[in-house]
Formats: C-alpha cells, sequence, structure tokens
C-alpha cells in the first residue's frame, strides 16, 4: 500500500514539474531566445563591446591630449568647452554605432535631426554665428588674458576669451561683453602685441615763426621726457612739419617708448613741448573771437525819407 502511494506520489510530481518546465519555457520564450543566441550573434556582442572599448580608450587619449595640448596656449573657460565638445561627440558616435549594431535604420534619425537643425538654425543664428566666430578668434590667437584692445572705438583690458564672446573692461572700470561675431566682422586693435609703441603728437605754429628754429625746438623736447626712447636708432625721435593749415603750420613729433609708459609719454611730451615754445617765444596759433560791446552812442542812427 505504502510502495503504491509512493509510486502515486511520484507521478504527480513528474507531471507537475514537467508542467512547470513547459510553462517556463512558454514565458523565457526559450524557442526564440535559442533563436538569437547563435554564435553569430555572440560573435556580434564580443566585438561590439571590444570596438566600444577602443573608442573609449581612444577618446581618452584625445581628450587627455588636447587638454595638456590647449592648457599651454588657452585659458581654462576655452580648454572645458573643447573637452566638452570632443564628448559630445563621442557620446554621439556611440549612440549611432549601437543603434546600427540592432539594426535601427538611420535615415530617419538623420532626417529628423536636419529638419531640427534647420529650425534650430533660423531660431539661433546669432548664437551659431558667435559660436562660428568664437572657433577663429580663439584658433587665430590675436588676443589673450591681460591684452589691452580696441574693438569698434570701445577698448579696454581683456578678462575673458569665450566661444560666444570676449569681456573686456574699460578704463573706468566697467564691464563690457563685445559678442566673437563683432571681433571678427570689424577691425580689432591690439595694443599689447609689442613692447613698444609709437606716440605722434601734432602741433602747429605761426606763419611768421622760424621754421628752422622751430624745428630745433620741438627736437629738443625728447631729452626732456625721461620715457621716451633715445639712445636706440630704431626708435629715434623725428621732427616733421606737416601741411599749412587755416591759421599755421602742421609739426609732428614722433617718438617711442615702452608700452606700459605710454600715458606718462603723452602727458610729458605735451606738457615739455608747450614749456619749450614758450620759452622760446614761438606762438601756437589758436581760433580766437573777438566781442564788442555796443552801446547807444556808438550805434549810428539811421533815417528814412518817405
Amino acid at each position: 500500500m505504502e510502495e503504491a502511494n509512493i509510486e502515486n506520489a511520484a507521478e504527480v510530481a513528474k507531471t507537475v514539474g514537467v508542467g512547470a518546465v513547459e510553462e517556463i519555457k512558454h514565458f523565457i520564450h526559450v524557442d526564440e531566445l535559442a533563436n538569437y543566441l547563435t554564435w553569430g550573434n555572440v560573435a556580434k556582442v564580443v566585438t561590439s563591446v571590444i570596438a566600444i572599448l577602443i573608442f573609449w580608450i581612444v577618446y581618452r587619449l584625445i581628450r587627455m591630449f588636447i587638454k595638456k595640448a590647449a592648457a599651454k596656449k588657452f585659458e581654462q573657460k576655452t580648454v572645458i568647452s573643447l573637452t566638452k565638445a570632443v564628448s559630445y561627440c563621442f557620446y554621439v558616435l556611440i549612440i549611432m554605432y549601437v543603434l546600427g549594431l540592432f539594426g535601427i535604420k538611420l535615415t530617419a534619425i538623420w532626417g529628423a535631426a536636419g529638419i531640427a537643425g534647420v529650425a534650430i538654425g533660423f531660431a539661433a543664428q546669432t548664437t551659431v554665428s558667435n559660436f562660428i566666430s568664437g572657433i577663429f578668434v580663439v584658433t587665430e590667437k590675436t588676443m589673450k588674458i591681460g591684452d589691452f584692445i580696441e574693438v569698434d572705438g570701445i577698448s579696454g583690458t581683456v578678462d575673458t576669451i569665450g566661444l560666444l564672446s570676449v569681456k573686456i573692461h574699460t578704463a573706468d572700470n566697467q564691464l563690457i561683453r563685445i559678442p566673437s561675431s563683432a571681433i571678427i566682422n570689424t577691425k580689432l586693435k591690439n595694443y599689447s602685441t609689442y613692447d613698444f609703441r609709437r606716440y605722434v603728437f601734432e602741433v602747429s605754429v605761426d606763419y611768421a615763426t622760424d621754421l628752422e628754429k622751430a624745428v630745433e625746438v620741438l627736437g629738443s623736447v625728447p631729452a626732456l621726457c625721461p620715457t621716451v626712447i633715445t639712445d636706440n636708432e630704431a626708435y629715434a625721435p623725428k621732427v616733421l612739419l606737416t601741411t599749412p593749415g587755416a591759421s599755421g603750420i602742421g609739426m609732428n613729433l614722433i617718438v617711442w617708448c615702452k608700452r606700459a609708459d605710454f600715458f606718462d609719454t603723452k602727458h610729458d611730451v605735451c606738457k615739455n613741448t608747450i614749456k619749450a615754445f614758450a620759452e622760446n617765444g614761438i606762438n601756437i596759433p589758436y581760433n580766437r573771437v573777438d566781442v564788442s560791446v555796443l552801446t547807444d552812442k556808438t550805434i549810428p542812427s539811421l533815417s528814412f525819407k518817405a
């Protein structure tokens, strides 16, 4: 009796076990899974993983190289922007590669991206223009942090150089943001590129002045200015007669100085020129206005006959 019960229990367990296995196979779709788990698909997965690892190593090497190379030439913010751009390109390439592995056609995605790009381009064309111009500004290296520049009549010291704009502070300590496109499309003056600067002082003398004496007196002014370079033949001071004007004859005093002494040089040249002319009796012509006060006695009486 007990043996019969045991055999019945075994039959029941077997039946239940077979049913459970069938249910599990039906649930996880073993047959379909077996179709995918082929040696060819496994090889594709392994190849894809290896390819992604290689891409990752190459990406890290390029990123490290850009960081080291750009850090020597550009400021920190520009380096960060460049590394971010490289990272975005890497992520896009990896995503497109993975989608291609799964058999997803990229034609529709590229089409949608093109339409979106056109829409975004129209909406942000100013930003895109500044971004592209910023790339040229960064690569041309026409300025660096601390340079004194002038763009479209605005001058100041450079604080930051970005892809979208350049920020400067003026002589009266005001912050000005200059778009990168404005720097590319207008004339940029960088007063800090070279160590020496030239200053041309313009003055005129009366027509009755002895010109040889005026040239001699004006030529003695640089020796009175400590910041003017006088011991270098390449930067030697010069005096030139220019053109006759409405009230006098024009003269130019051309001097050179160190970049840091430019404003002191302007001050000293102007002060010592006026002083030297006054001491030697040389007149600087200027416009004059004569004002006469008329009284009743000085106004002639007018009479009319009918």
